[in-house]
Formats: C-alpha cells, sequence, structure tokens
C-alpha cells in the first residue's frame, strides 16, 4: 500500500485525543494508523465477537476486524479464502479443517481430515474442497462428507499442490518429482522429474509454471512439458515465499551465514521480461510471507513471523511508517492469505487463533460469490397443532428437551405394563391380488394409505405375545413366568474357557461318539444343526467335496472343506470359522437378515426359528448357483470331470428341486402354463383351522399335499382380456424331489396351537386304535404299558413316546395321471401290494411300475424355547449305515441328537415329539429310499499340486526383490513322510470377553477371535532344506483390532492390497497349498502346532504332526517357549524384537533334528528323559527367560541351513 499521499500530521499522536485507549501499547505500533479507531478498555475477546458500532475503520487502509479462535492451543497450518463462497478455511496442526461464513467469522463447518498428520495445503473447487497432508490428498465436501480420498506413497513428503485446471492438480514436496493427479479419474496421470528436489511452493503465470525449492532456487517451467525453462538462484539458504504479479516475481528467503541460517531483510525482485534480476528491496521486518496485492498499484505486503507487516512498491523504496503490527496470541503467525478481492487479509497464529484484516467495514472476499447454503434453522416457535385422533401423525414434530430428571411417563415397572405395537396384518386386497414369483409377491398399490406409511393401532389382539419370537429375547428369564422344564440335553451348551483355553475342557463329556461336533463360538454359528443336517445326506457330502472353482468366497468350496474336517475327525468338535466367513461375505446373505450382531446371538434375538428357516432357503439357492459355474479355470483344473452335473442344472438341483406347472385361469377361459422349480416348500395350514378348537383331525399329509399343490386366488394379467383379473392359480407337480425340504413355519402362537391340537387328536386316534382308552390328559403308571395292534405288531413302548407326536416318520406320494398328487402318512407295517405289486419287489421297484416314492424323515430341526438362556437350534438326524461304516465299522441307523459339540443318541420317537411349550418344529427332511444307490458317492480330490507353483500376489506394490520364499518346482514336490516346518501369526478380529468374579479370578466369557495373517512353510529335506516354499499373508477384508506387531511381526498395512508389499494372497489360495500337503501325507514340524491349525481351520492326523512343543515336555510340567528351547539346545537368539514365521519354522525343524539326535531317534527314551531334567532345572534357575547377550555368551553363529542364505 502506497502510503505517500498521506498528510504526515498523522504520525503526531495527540493523547487527548485519545483519553479511553490504554495507555500501554506494542512498541511496534505505528499510532497514526490508529485514528478513528477506538479501542475498548477491557481488551478484545478471542471469540468472533460483532465489531462495536463505535469502532471505524478508514477506508484503504487495513485495519483489524475479527479474531476468532479455530482449535484452542493447535497452531493454525494454513489458511485459504474460498474462491466460491464468502468463507475462509483453516488447517491446523492437528490436521483438523474449520471454516468460517462471512466477516464476521461465523463458524460454518469443523471435521477431521486426517488423524495424525498436519494440513498442508487448502484449495477451494466447484463442488467441494481440497486438502492436502504430507501422503495423502482428500477432496471433501463444505460439510464434511468425503468425495474421494487419494492414498499417496508412503514414502512421499508432501508440501504444494496447484490447480493447473478444471481437471488437472500438480503436487509437489521433499522428493524429486512432482505428480499429476486427474481430479475426474483421481488417478496420477503423469509424474514429472525434478532436477533440483524440495518443490515446496508452486505459482502459475499464463507463461510458466513457478517451482520454489527449499535450497533457495526459483525455476520456470513450461505449461505442457513441465521443463525447466529458466531458473533464479535467489537465496543461498532456503526459500520462504515468493510471489508473482504481471512481469515481476518477488521472493524472500534465508541466506547461510557463519552461524546458520538467518532472514535476509532483502526481498529479491526479478524482471520476467528480461530474465535478470533488478535492484533487490531493503525491508524493515523479516520476511517470512510475501503477497502482491494489486489494487490501483502492484504493492507487497511482507509479513513476519512476529506480526509486524509493511507494505511496499516492488520497484521503490521502503518506508518505516509503512509498518503495522499484527497481536497474534501466540509467539508466532503460522500462516497468511489473501482474498480474491483484495479486501481481506487472514492471519494464522501458533495458539490456533485466526485474525481477519479488511479495509473497509463489510467486505467481500471474492467478486462474485455465490449463496452458501446453510442447515434449516429449527421451527420452535412455529409448532403444528397436533392431532391426537390421527394414526399417521409423526410425533417427532415436537421437540423433546434434553433433561435429566424423571419424566412423568416414566413410570415404576409395579404400575406399567408394556404394550407393544405391532405390525398390522397385510391388506386383504393386497394379498387377493398379489402375484408370487419365487417366495416374493408383487401386488398393485390399492391406494388406501399413504405411501410407505403404515398406522399402528393397539387393540386387545394385539397383546397377544408371538411366544416363538418373543421368549428369546429375555435371556434371564422372569421367575414369576411358568418356566416350562427344558431337557437337560436340549439345553443351550456353552464352553468354559480356563487360562489354558480349550486344552482342559472335555468335550467327551458332551460326545461319547465318533462325530464330531460344531463349537458356537463364532459368530451366527446359529447355523450349526443346519451344516450337519446337510452333512448326513451322503449324496451332498460326497458331491460337495468334489466341488472347488476360482471364487474367493464360495460357499460350496468352504463346506466342502468343513466336510472334510467332520470326515477326518474322531469325536474332536470342529469349528466352521472359513465357512461362516465366507457367509458373511456374500450380500444375499445381509440383504436377508441373515448376519446377526454378537449381542443378537447372545440373547437370542431375531427369532431363531424364521432366522433358520430363511437360511435354509439360502444356503440351497446359494449352493445351487455357485454349483452351477462348470467352468474350472486351470488353476484348479482338478476340479474338472465331474460327471454329476449337466449344462443347465447343479446336483443341488437334481437333488433338491421340485420342477412345477403354474396354472392361471382367469374366469374369461383363458389358461397359461408356466413351468418353474422350487428347492423346499413352506407348510401352509387349512384356513379356518388354526381358530378352530373343535379338535378337527388333519393328516400331516394333508396339510402337505395343500402345501405342495398350493391352490390361491389373485389378481393377474389376462393376455386374452387385456387387464387384470381375477384369476384362480394352482400348482402341479411335474417332478418330485430325491429330498423333500418343508419349512414348518410355526412362527406364532396360532400355528402351535395347531399343532398341538392335531397331536392330542393323533394321540387319542391311536390309544384307541391299538386297545388303549384315554382317561386325562395326565396317566397313571398302569397305562404306561407296552401298546400292541391287534394283529400283535409292537406300535411302541410306552404312551409317552405318542404324546406330542404328529409327524409321520414316513410319507407316500404317487403322481397320478391327471397330474395330481396323492400324498399319505405311511407306516412301515404297510405293504405295497395294495397297488397290485408285490411286496418283495421293494419301494424301489413299485417306484419304477407305478411312479409311487416313498420318503422316510430323515432329520428335524428344532427351536428350544429356553427363556434362561435365550432360546437355541438343535437337530434330530437319522445317520445312515454308511457313516456308521466308516466311524465305527458296523452298519446300522441311529437317530442322534446334535446340539453344537453335544451329541447323543435318541429315541426315534424322540425326534418327532413336539411339546409346543418349549420345543417348536422348524425343519424338515425327508428322503427318497434307496436314495445314495442313485448317486456316485465316490470322493474325488479335486485339489492337485499345481495349487503349489508360482502364483501372482494381490499386492499392487509387490516387487521380486521383496519376496522372502522360493515356490517349489515340479521335481521337488512333496512325497508320503516328507517334513515341512511350519509357523502362522496371527491378528484379533475380536477383543476377548471376560469378567472378574468376587474371589478375584477372571472368567473368560468369550475368547477373542483370531484371524490368521500369515504362514510359512520351509523345506524340510533335500539340497534346499530350510529354504521356504510358502511364506504368504492373508489378506483380509474384516477390521482388525490388533495386528499382535510384537508377537506377530505384521504391521498395520501388511494386508491391504493397496499399500502392502508382501506376497498377499487370499485364505482360500493358502488353505488349499496346506490341504494339498495333508491329504499327500507329509509331516508337519513346528512349535505350538494345535493352536495354529485351529486358527487356519484345519484338521491334521495326529500321525502327521511333529509338535516341538511335546517332544520336549515333561508330563504335569510347563511348557517351553520356542525361544527358550533354540537358546538352550542351539545357541540361537530368536525372536528379539518381534516374531517371524520363517525364522520359526527354521528353528522348529532344527529342534526336531536335535530331538533324534538326542533321542537316538526314540530308541533312548531314559536318556532323553535325563536332558529333558536338566532342560527344566536350567528354566528354573533362568526363570525361563533367555539372558541378555551382555550376561551369557553369545550363540552360535555358524549357519544350520548354508543354502538359505542363497535366498
Amino acid at each position: 500500500m502506497n502510503f505517500e499521499g498521506l498528510d504526515p500530521g498523522l504520525a503526531e499522536f495527540s493523547p487527548a485525543m485519545h483519553s479511553t485507549l490504554d495507555p500501554v501499547l506494542d512498541a511496534h505500533l505505528n499510532p497514526s494508523l490508529l485514528q478513528n479507531v477506538e479501542l475498548d478498555p477491557e481488551g478484545v475477546a478471542l471469540e468472533a465477537l460483532p465489531v462495536q458500532e463505535s469502532v471505524h475503520i478508514m477506508e484503504g487502509v487495513y485495519s483489524e476486524l475479527h479474531s476468532v479462535v479455530a482449535e484452542v492451543g493447535v497452531p493454525v497450518s494454513v489458511s485459504h479464502f474460498d474462491l466460491q463462497e464468502e468463507m475462509l478455511w483453516v488447517g491446523s496442526h492437528g490436521g483438523h479443517a474449520t471454516s468460517f461464513f462471512g466477516p464476521a467469522l461465523e463458524r460454518y463447518s469443523s471435521f477431521q481430515v486426517n488423524g495424525s498428520d498436519d494440513i498442508r495445503q487448502i484449495q477451494s473447487l466447484e463442488n467441494g474442497i481440497l486438502f492436502l497432508t504430507k501422503n495423502n490428498l482428500k477432496y471433501m465436501a463444505r460439510g464434511g462428507l468425503i468425495i474421494f480420498d487419494y492414498l499417496l506413497d508412503e514414502s512421499e513428503d508432501m508440501h504444494s499442490l496447484l490447480l493447473a485446471d478444471n481437471n488437472t492438480l500438480l503436487v509437489g514436496g521433499l522428493q524429486n518429482h512432482v505428480l499429476e493427479i486427474d481430479l475426474n479419474t483421481v488417478q496420477e496421470t503423469q509424474k514429472y522429474a525434478v532436477e533440483t528436489p524440495g518443490v515446496t511452493i508452486m505459482r502459475q503465470t499464463n507463461r510458466f509454471f513457478f517451482c520454489g525449492h527449499t535450497s533457495g532456487k526459483v525455476s520456470l517451467r513450461d505449461l505442457r512439458s513441465f521443463k525447466v525453462e529458466h531458473e533464479f538462484d535467489a537465496f543461498s539458504g532456503s526459500l520462504s515465499d515468493f510471489d508473482v504479479h504481471g512481469n515481476l516475481l518477488a521472493a524472500c528467503g534465508f541466506s547461510s551465514r557463519l552461524t546458520g541460517l538467518a532472514c535476509d531483510r532483502f526481498l529479491k525482485v526479478y524482471d520476467l521480461r528480461m530474465m535478470r534480476a533488478i535492484t533487490p528491496l531493503q525491508v524493515h521486518v523479516d520476511p517470512a510471507f510475501l503477497r502482491f496485492i494489486p489494487t490501483y498499484t502492484s504493492r507487497l505486503a511482507i509479513i513476519s513471523q512476529s506480526g509486524q507487516c509493511q507494505f511496499c512498491e516492488p520497484t521503490g523504496l521502503a518506508n518505516p511508517a509503512d509498518i503495522f503490527h499484527v497481536n497474534p496470541v501466540g509467539p508466532l503467525l503460522m500462516t497468511f492469505d489473501v482474498s480474491a478481492s483484495k479486501q481481506a487479509l487472514a492471519f494464522g497464529d501458533s495458539e490456533g487463533c485466526v485474525h481477519l484484516w479488511t479495509d473497509s467495514p463489510e467486505p467481500s472476499f471474492n467478486p462474485y460469490s455465490r449463496e452458501t447454503e446453510f442447515a434449516l434453522p429449527c421451527l420452535v416457535d412455529s409448532l403444528p397443532a397436533l392431532d391426537w385422533s390421527q394414526d399417521l401423525l409423526p410425533l417427532s414434530l415436537i421437540p423433546v428437551p434434553l433433561t435429566t430428571d424423571a419424566l412423568l411417563s416414566d413410570w415404576p415397572a409395579a404400575n406399567s405394563a408394556p404394550a407393544p405395537r405391532r405390525a398390522p396384518p397385510v391388506d386383504a386386497e393386497i394379498l387377493r391380488t398379489m402375484k408370487k414369483v419365487g417366495f416374493i409377491g408383487y401386488a398393485p398399490n390399492p391406494r388406501t394409505r399413504l405411501r410407505n406409511q403404515i398406522p399402528y393401532r393397539l387393540k386387545e389382539s394385539d397383546h397377544e405375545f408371538d411366544n416363538f419370537s418373543q421368549v428369546t429375547e429375555s435371556p434371564t428369564g422372569r421367575e414369576e413366568e411358568p418356566l416350562h422344564t427344558v431337557s437337560k440335553k436340549y439345553r443351550k451348551v456353552t464352553i468354559k474357557y480356563s487360562k489354558l483355553g480349550l486344552e482342559d475342557f472335555d468335550f467327551k463329556h458332551y460326545n461319547k461318539t465318533l462325530f464330531a461336533g460344531l463349537e458356537p463360538h463364532i459368530p451366527n454359528a446359529y447355523c450349526n444343526c443346519m451344516i450337519q443336517v446337510l452333512y448326513f445326506l451322503e449324496p451332498v457330502r460326497c458331491l460337495i467335496q468334489n466341488h472347488l472353482c476360482q471364487k474367493e468366497f464360495c460357499l460350496a468350496c468352504e463346506l466342502g472343506f468343513l466336510f472334510h474336517m467332520l470326515d477326518l475327525s474322531r469325536g474332536d468338535p470342529c469349528q466352521g470359522s472359513n465357512f461362516l466367513r465366507a457367509f458373511r461375505t456374500i450380500p444375499e446373505a445381509s440383504a436377508l437378515g441373515l448376519i446377526l450382531a454378537d449381542s443378537d446371538e447372545a440373547s437370542g434375538k431375531g427369532s431363531l426359528a424364521r432366522l433358520i428357516q430363511r437360511w435354509n432357503r439360502f444356503i440351497l439357492t446359494q449352493l445351487h448357483q455357485d454349483m452351477q459355474e462348470l467352468e474350472v479355470p486351470q488353476a484348479y483344473r482338478g476340479a474338472g470331470g465331474s460327471s454329476f452335473c449337466s449344462s443347465g442344472d447343479s446336483i443341488i438341483g437334481q437333488l433338491f428341486s421340485c420342477e412345477m406347472e403354474n396354472c392361471s385361469l382367469c374366469r374369461c377361459g383363458s389358461e397359461t402354463v408356466r413351468a418353474s422349480s422350487t428347492l423346499l416348500f413352506t407348510l401352509s395350514y387349512p384356513e379356518g383351522s388354526i381358530c378352530d378348537k373343535t379338535g378337527k383331525n388333519y393328516d400331516f399329509a394333508q396339510v402337505l399335499k395343500r402345501s405342495i399343490c398350493l391352490e390361491q386366488n389373485t389378481q393377474a394379467w389376462c393376455d386374452s382380456c387385456e387387464k387384470y383379473q381375477p384369476t384362480i392359480q394352482t400348482r402341479n407337480i411335474r417332478h418330485l424331489p430325491d429330498i423333500l425340504v418343508i419349512n414348518c413355519e410355526v412362527n406364532s402362537s396360532k400355528e402351535a396351537d395347531f399343532w398341538r391340537l392335531q397331536a392330542e387328536v393323533a394321540f387319542k386316534i391311536a390309544v384307541k386304535k391299538f386297545g388303549g382308552e384315554v382317561k386325562s390328559k395326565e396317566f397313571a403308571l398302569a397305562d404306561r404299558k407296552e401298546l400292541r395292534s391287534p394283529e400283535g405288531f409292537l406300535c411302541c413302548s410306552s404312551m409317552e413316546e405318542l404324546k406330542n407326536v404328529w409327524l409321520p416318520f414316513s410319507i407316500r406320494m404317487k403322481m397320478t395321471k391327471n397330474k395330481g398328487l396323492d400324498v399319505c402318512n405311511w407306516a412301515d407295517e404297510h405293504e405295497l401290494s395294495s397297488l397290485g405289486t408285490p411286496s418283495q419287489w421293494g419301494p424301489a421297484r413299485a417306484e419304477e411300475e407305478h411312479g409311487v416314492y416313498v420318503y422316510d424323515l430323515m432329520a428335524t430341526v428344532v427351536h428350544i424355547l429356553d427363556s434362561r438362556t435365550g432360546g437355541s437350534l438343535v437337530a434330530h438326524i437319522k445317520v445312515g449305515e454308511t457313516y456308521h461304516q466308516r466311524k465305527e465299522g458296523v452298519t446300522h441307523q441311529q437317530w442322534y441328537l446334535f446340539n453344537d459339540f453335544l451329541i447323543e443318541p435318541i429315541d426315534k420317537y424322540e425326534a418327532v415329539q413336539f411339546d409346543m411349550n418349549w420345543k417348536v418344529p422348524a425343519i424338515l427332511y425327508y428322503v427318497k429310499r434307496n436314495l445314495n444307490s442313485r448317486y456316485n458317492l465316490n470322493i474325488k480330490n479335486p485339489i492337485e499340486a499345481s495349487v503349489l507353483l508360482a502364483e501372482a500376489s494381490l499386492a499392487r506394490k509387490q516387487r521380486k526383490t521383496h519376496t522372502t520364499f522360493i515356490p517349489l518346482m515340479l521335481n521337488e514336490m512333496p512325497q508320503v513322510g516328507d517334513l515341512v516346518g511350519l509357523d502362522a501369526e496371527f491378528v484379533t478380529l475380536n477383543e476377548e470377553e471376560a469378567e472378574l468374579r468376587s474371589d478375584g479370578t477372571k472368567s473368560t466369557i468369550k475368547p477373542s477371535q483370531m484371524s490368521v495373517a500369515r504362514i510359512t512353510c520351509v523345506r524340510g529335506q533335500g539340497p534346499n532344506e530350510g529354504i521356504p516354499f510358502i511364506d504368504d499373508y492373508i489378506s483380509t477384508q474384516e477390521q482388525v483390532v490388533d495386528y499382535l506387531t510384537q508377537y506377530s511381526g505384521i504391521k498395520p498395512g501388511d494386508l491391504d492390497a493397496k499399500i502392502s508389499s508382501k506376497h498377499l494372497t487370499t485364505l482360500k489360495s493358502t488353505y488349499l497349498k496346506l490341504r494339498f500337503l495333508i491329504d499327500i501325507g507329509v509331516k508337519f514340524v513346528g512349535h505350538g502346532l494345535q493352536k495354529d491349525f485351529r486358527v487356519i481351520n484345519l484338521m491334521v492326523p495326529k500321525d502327521q504332526v511333529l509338535d516341538t512343543v511335546y517332544l520336549f515336555h515333561m508330563p504335569r510340567k510347563r511348557m517351553i517357549s520356542l525361544r527358550f528351547l533354540a537358546w538352550y539346545f542351539l545357541d540361537l537368539k530368536i525372536q528379539g524384537e518381534t516374531h517371524d514365521s520363517i525364522e520359526d519354522a527354521r528353528t522348529a525343524l532344527q529342534l526336531y533334528r536335535k530331538y533324534l539326535e538326542l533321542s537316538k531317534n526314540g530308541a533312548e527314551p531314559e536318556s532323553f528323559h535325563k536332558v529333558l531334567k536338566g532342560l527344566y532345572e536350567k528354566g528354573r534357575k533362568m526363570d525361563w527367560k533367555v539372558p541378555e547377550p551382555e550376561s551369557q555368551s553369545s550363540p552360535k553363529n555358524a549357519a544350520v541351513f548354508p543354502s538359505v542364505l542363497a535366498l
């Protein structure tokens, strides 16, 4: 600013003119600038208070208008006037951004941009604001929503950005290149090399890009090629700031002195027409920032960090009278910016304060600013009147104030009762006109209600609780409610964890069979019972294990892996962690509400009966889709050649699919027939029978036939009438499935009453039929006798077995010639001779001759209602002969109860007894007789040796120089009995849940959920012994809460494909490698392999595991760490700062070699026992700690595996 025209008399300050002014003024203040300005003697507060009316700002003279605190105590790192709106943006050293609206600096928005790095530059665009931090470029809306987040390389240290045009951005920093980023695609399009590194300031004119370097140079670069056209060596030390206007370039910086760098009070000015320096401009402050503020002349504003400001002409002389002072709260000014209109200056200091100086009382930041959008104000003063008779009136129209006092409506529990509002039934008109496609119904909107709004009505009928969705929501139960006795084996089982985890938990107490249970502590393990049902279907078990595809998350593949574990187990429980992990990634599962939160699952919320029925439909559909994909990629070519699938269907479709004809008959007489198929049926109960208490008898077969051959009236389109007409839709069966799946849909007390009533009627009929008499609901001991039919056939052992039974063990279905279906209950004593077929032919021959199908009940899934534990799901399964033959060497059939890891044989009548007070049927599985003979049940292992060959990494930045392993060659493929050193590292997905008992001990409620992060396998023999052939980091899509870096060596970013430099693979890819090694028969050597295999979710035969934690262990003694064993036996120091799986696997191999040496290959156990005694004595003396190098001789340096050095 040029002050030459001002009156010299203004320099004479008269105290009498300003009697209210505080006499203590800053020594740097020029009193001539204070005339016509009245200051409050109390001082100006830091908040953005409006300027007093008595304060007058002289037109053309910059004076402070407002000061405001952006973030208390956090230095301001950058300030920027918005180029589109009347806003000032401020960034802090803590990564926080704040915006202020208008000259009054009203806070507009405030949000965190980066959690650790400071904001280094801000640039406003049309739709948002660009923020630059050290290695991150973030584009955010003015309200704080993220538009894009572009992560730069970790090695980058960015300081400046420049908007070259509307869609191109240049970003520079301390490295030797400048990045060009396309804002449309958010991708790096060019990387320009910079001869002089350290580009911290960038400017642009219509001729050049100007780059300011930390070395003190300013380079002029071509707008298209970014090549250097000219270079000014401005300062010998470093560059502080520079600006360009017209043909002039002015710079300030530091010069080198003997004592170091010193601020140079000479501004370097260059003429861009002749490309040479002109006379330097000497100023009277220590310049840190400078800007051209061209209004009438090309004046310069020079700012020092102490707050002194001076205006001068770049080609004239600086006048000491032109200095004014900004009073920062902190000791230093950190940032400075000028608005586009040149009417406002912004300063940010080291204490988080922002100072706004203007040259007019009502400045504008931009010549033409658009209108700023604000949040709608609260309409408290114009509240509408509420009409309480309106059902759809939202009560939220009246805002409720926040209060800590008790509300009038907060009545004690003794004086109030819950009255839940249940959703009203669907409009009858909608049900009448509904058209079903699969399990989704479509109907025209009857326009009787507002869109998406349904009123709630409180009626007496609505107070009825839905027992089968409500009782499980109270995990503690109510003592005053009648408790129905739940048999102990049906109660929810839990694992009691100790300090050893699961090692001392006695699973054999719950399972004395050789079949494998499933552990329940994994999220969404409510489906364990259904997994067991599918496993004990022999065709499903075999054909699923023959499936293998390339999809990362394929439920059919993961189910096949789980079935393989169940095959190998000899009574030990398995866990479906990998299957459930893949299940959680399926979008359809989440959309159907099948993914439960931990809290909902623990308390039994979510109506388990409905949930498992939806899961049943979902899993069959998903397996059908997964196994329809017949294209087998080369990496998994072993899965090809399956003869079970046709081109149009999958093996799941062949087993479960029922082909149907859907006929629509219009009242005009036209009929439309459409073919379809379904994988399961839902029971449809007779209309009116649910409310009928007279005891009318319905056979289960009648209800099933009604559900299969469903007939309903609905509104549908008629091609003949060319409009929607009432139509009769019927369903005819063309082909029955081999496995009949039924969802019972007992979801309310009405359906439960129907089952209870039919069971009572069936019991009366059965007792009368076999010569008994029903006296009352409670039976005397004398009545509990064996019941025999008149022919002498033994029906059941006691009356108790006939109670609560309505479900038949077998049903017969016959396809009629007119596309009809006959269904009836079937008993073992019935003969097929009534059809004219000799009984000795058997059902299979009869089926061929007459189209008669006999289905036997194979499994029932029931919902246990137990208010104390939140309820659970269990399964009754009839285990066939082939399973007993494999596990126990006997051939017979037996019913079992599967309750997670509890497995117990039961009587067959128990599988069909449903006491509706606590045991409710959910799913039924019927299978055709002689089902196994219809399919080829040979299991061909689809995993081939090709999985061990080299594969590409998922990590984008993985380089060959980072390779830590050499894949196996074809001549190195492992053979039976070969040694493989193995180690795995893990990360934590969910923390452990524990509680403290009253005696101070800790009780583990739920263990931490671990996920494998790194798996390493090293060669155990041959010339390359000790060299890894697998070192895979496992990519994970789930949130990691703890990387356990001290114990695992895994760091944040190692598992992220975008930034990881490791060899990153999917869990499925590495799992297949380990499965191949297990199937081929190798022996794994490692330390603590039991936990490793458990987290990886692998079942390994015990004779293939050589665990050094047990080899060097004495009974009833503590386990010894690998680090101590390596120091004691091998003189090796391992696991210094972190664990490394390659090092641990090699060490385990060496220890095994040492074990063979000390025990003479196991021939001298006595001598080895003495070695172990010496080990334990040494351990107790050393407190099991490896000594530091200075207190103990250093370990041997001889390499055990010399070939490793070649790696």
